[in-house]
């Protein structure tokens, strides 16, 4: 039996959660990176694989899929010892399907709505979308206070895609300081992940795309 397939780009923060998930489930996956920012996804054979052409995408044995929330879903059931991380109990995968449409549809888009136009193409700064983005990171203060984690009593694969949203913006100097509980949620979801390689697999490349960021703005990309 092969390993699946991933196709990723090491900074991108959706393949980052696929990747820390993997480490966690200690699931190798043979990695093959698809360059972006070349037009690398726009080659016949990956638009043949993955129409929509947007990493990750992973190739189980003939199941393509891609949105990393969904591949999380699935790596977790088809290679967890547990259900520790998505919860079989009915309620509790509500809550934890909850946050993970939560980062996908209203938090992660708006800090890509955010960032990215002046990452990539050196727009200006929209101060309507950064209030939307402070509205969602408000959202999920409430949501996690009187919480140690996001969705259960323990951490979970909502943990690790809302883990990577916010260290992304915690690496593009947004201000936690108002947002208590998501500030100590953030360390103990670091603390948690510390020995699945988070600062190779996460923090620096958080790190690597603020750095990005921040060059825009001192070109006077915004």
């Amino acid at each position: 039996m092969s390993p699946p397939v991933l196709y990723y780009l090491p900074p991108s923060p959706p393949c980052r959660s696929i990747l820390l998930l993997a480490k966690m489930l200690g699931l190798d996956f043979e990695l093959k990176i698809v360059n972006i920012l070349e037009g690398e996804q726009l080659k016949p054979d990956f638009v043949a694989l993955n129409p929509q052409h947007c990493i990750p995408t992973m190739n189980d044995e003939g199941l393509v899929l891609w949105e990393s929330r969904a591949i999380l879903s699935y790596l977790v059931a088809a290679y967890g010892k547990s259900d520790e991380l998505y919860p079989t109990d009915i309620r509790v995968r509500a809550l934890v399907d909850q946050r993970l449409q939560f980062d996908l549809g209203t938090l992660y888009m708006r800090l890509t709505d955010y960032y990215f136009p002046t990452m990539f193409i050196g727009a200006p700064l929209d101060e309507g979308k950064r209030a939307k983005l402070s509205e969602a990171v408000g959202w999920l203060n409430t949501i996690l206070e009187g919480r140690q984690f996001a969705a259960a009593e323990h951490f979970t694969i909502a943990d690790l895609t809302l883990l990577v949203t916010i260290s992304q913006l915690e690496a593009f100097d947004f201000e936690l300081r108002p947002y208590k509980h998501i500030r100590q949620w953030l360390e103990r979801c670091k603390d948690h992940m510390a020995p699945y390689d988070y600062e190779e697999l996460n923090g620096s490349k958080a790190v690597l795309m603020g750095d990005m960021f921040k060059a825009k703005i001192n070109q006077g990309g915004a």
